[in-house]
């Protein structure tokens, strides 16, 4: 495995504190970019798209993302093998953290942070098994019933949606809404969730004040010119829910 010079496993953004089952307001949103998958079967260390990926990488570590995921599905495992060393070399003494989607053998072999599994991946008990504890592991889930089977299988956060339409999470079906999204956070709580599909700006507020203690997004991520604005704007929007919550609690 490529050695790392510190081991960035789980900050108390992603530990869950003791305490009632209550959902858990953070000092600030995890924020978890994803990569938009346009590499091909013909990408190589020499070609514009993969160059591109690491543009990305190198702004989500500019603007203090805290998780980057290499969603890179057309990629050959060498090329994908490559890729991530690449970015992890980005993101080294930085408190970005990095997953590769679904190949947990490449993530461990190129030095990444971890792995972010599909409903189609080995699940998460197997991987905590083969890869130890300081293995950060995610996991995309579409019902609460599959985030509470990760979090028992030793998942170190969910991403659960769709939440509204997008394109890309057509294939599961319609949009959850923010109704399952607050349940759902609900019964894991403090266990990490985090909301994805179709956010925006607009409605990623609604989201942190349904409960989630983050957002996860590829089109809201994927300018790296604009990433700095948009990822101050995701603050501010914690801030106002946090606030909001505040001032309840002191009716």
């Amino acid at each position: 495995m490529t050695s790392r010079t510190a081991p960035k496993k789980m900050s108390s953004q992603l530990q869950a504190p003791p305490g009632p089952q209550q959902p858990q307001m953070l000092q600030r949103p995890l924020l978890y970019l994803i990569t938009r998958g346009q590499t091909t079967g013909r990408t190589t260390p020499a070609t514009e798209d993969f160059a591109n990926v690491l543009r990305v990488v190198q702004a989500a570590v500019t603007a203090g993302v805290d998780l980057v995921q290499i969603r890179e599905k057309n990629l050959s495992a060498s090329v994908l093998y490559q890729l991530s060393a690449e970015a992890i070399a980005l993101t080294r003494e930085s408190a970005t953290r990095l997953l590769i989607n679904d190949r947990a053998d490449i993530a461990a072999a190129s030095g990444a942070d971890g792995v972010h599994l599909t409903t189609s991946s080995l699940p998460a008990d197997v991987v905590r098994r083969t890869f130890g504890d300081d293995f950060l592991i995610g996991v995309s889930t579409h019902t609460a019933a599959e985030g509470e089977c990760a979090r028992h299988s030793g998942a170190d956060f969910v991403v659960f949606g769709p939440i509204f339409e997008t394109p890309s999470k057509r294939e599961y079906g319609e949009p959850l809404g923010l109704g399952l999204l607050e349940k759902a956070c609900a019964g894991l709580a403090p266990f990490p969730v985090l909301a994805l599909g179709g956010l925006t700006l607009n409605n990623v507020g609604a989201c942190i004040r349904a409960g989630a203690q983050g957002v996860a997004a590829i089109r809201m991520l994927s300018d790296p010119n604009q990433l700095g604005h948009v990822v101050n704007e995701i603050h501010e929007e914690f801030e106002k829910a946090h606030n909001r919550a505040g001032a309840q609690g002191l009716d």
